[in-house]
């Protein structure tokens, strides 16, 4: 049973502290403080710390002076690292270049996935908060109103369209990840057509414009499954920054009267549908791949198992 009542990047909250984002004299001060950190991101990957004498895996967080020019700067808050008081985070973003100059070795680079499995609570905090930010960036360079260029504002929490003065704000996707179970709790779960073979997860989908959570719920699982399903029940939430999601874990029970052999993949977006018992789970071996490491889905299939997932087949790391 996961010991933690939280997915495993919702366990660490860090101080945004957004007071400080509209403050003329920050970067200054951030420049200045000898307790103040860089965490290089470079092409959607993080830098991780080198290992030394049995270390534990961590970012690469690094003091800000003698650095390359970076391509984009943002706050992210403050983090307590073991000093007298906290440090003041930046995500800086760095081109092929400057990121070479920082770490040669691509083995430190890390994408989120890879890196989220091996990082403590509080780094995977900070590491999901410099991916999402940047990741926003890299998105939105013009106004999507007018298409003029924008400027990065308030530490890097705001985009501002330099022909009609607008600002924009980060987004952030809301999507629903469902355990769908029947009247014998037995598991739904489904194989995505960009998936392997053999590789199930929770079925998942966006939240629609104008849509509350509950209904996206129904929506996805009548869609991609074919099913009716009531009792939903919220669950949990943990950031997704792939590019820019926010997974609302729920549970759901096949609707009363319905039965379970009917469902049937879309054919579109789910290949293959199974329900699965316990035992089933516990005999398949090899023949079942499931989510892992820092996914919501293989969170809420451990706590509805009872036990950590017999899987020790990774997931891609992109």
């Amino acid at each position: 049973m996961p010991e933690s009542s939280l997915p495993p990047l919702a366990r660490a909250a860090i101080d945004r502290d957004a007071a400080a984002r509209t403050d003329p004299e920050r970067e200054a001060r951030f420049d200045a403080d000898a307790a103040a950190l860089v965490l290089p991101v470079h092409d959607g990957r993080l830098l991780l710390a080198e290992r030394v004498d049995g270390s534990a895996p961590a970012l690469g967080l690094i003091a800000p002076s003698g650095l390359p020019r970076e391509t984009l700067r943002c706050y992210l808050g403050l983090v307590d690292v073991g000093g007298d008081r906290p440090s003041p985070v930046e995500l800086r973003v760095y081109d092929d270049a400057a990121a070479a100059a920082i770490e040669a070795e691509e083995g430190r680079w890390a994408l989120l996935r890879r890196a989220a499995a091996l990082i403590d609570d509080r780094d995977q905090a900070l590491a999901t908060e410099a991916v999402a930010l940047a990741a926003w960036h890299e998105a939105h360079p013009f106004c999507p109103r007018c298409g003029s260029a924008t400027e990065v504002t308030d530490a890097g929490w705001v985009r501002r369209c330099l022909a009609e003065d607008r600002q924009l704000f980060p987004r952030t996707d809301p999507a629903v990840i469902v355990l769908v179970t029947d009247d014998d709790d037995r598991v739904l779960l489904g194989s995505n057509a960009l998936w392997e073979q053999r590789r199930f997860s929770l079925l998942a989908g966006f939240v629609e414009p104008g849509e509350p959570l509950e209904h996206a719920v129904v929506r996805e699982i009548a869609e991609e499954a074919g099913i009716a399903v009531d009792r939903v029940e919220y669950v949990a939430s943990q950031p997704w920054p792939v590019p820019a999601s926010l997974m609302l874990g729920f549970r759901a029970r096949l609707a009363a009267g319905a039965d379970p052999s009917t469902a049937r993949p879309d054919g579109e977006e789910i290949l293959e549908l199974r329900w699965l018992s316990r035992d089933d789970v516990a005999e398949a071996g090899e023949e079942l791949f499931l989510p892992t490491g820092t996914s919501i889905a293989g969170w809420m299939l451990e706590h509805w198992y009872g036990a950590p997932l017999p899987s020790d087949v990774p997931w891609p790391s992109s």
